[in-house]
């Protein structure tokens, strides 16, 4: 039971990478997208996902 509690705090890291880039993208939207509510709505699904779509297409592109 320790060694599976420690395996989870070891990789632990890489969920604040990816916070850091929606909250970083977030911004970008928002400065871009601002005035009404539907473009902050469109701001926030795109902040959402574009890191999927980049890890996708990275991954593609890597032919894995």
């Amino acid at each position: 039971m320790t060694k599976a509690r420690n395996n989870i705090n070891n990789h632990g890291s890489a969920g604040s990478i990816w916070f850091m880039g929606f909250v970083g993208m977030l911004v970008y939207q928002l400065h871009v997208h601002s005035g009404s509510v539907k473009l902050v709505l469109i701001a926030f699904f795109k902040a959402f996902f574009w890191l999927a779509y980049l890890v996708y297409y990275v991954l593609k592109f890597m032919n894995v």
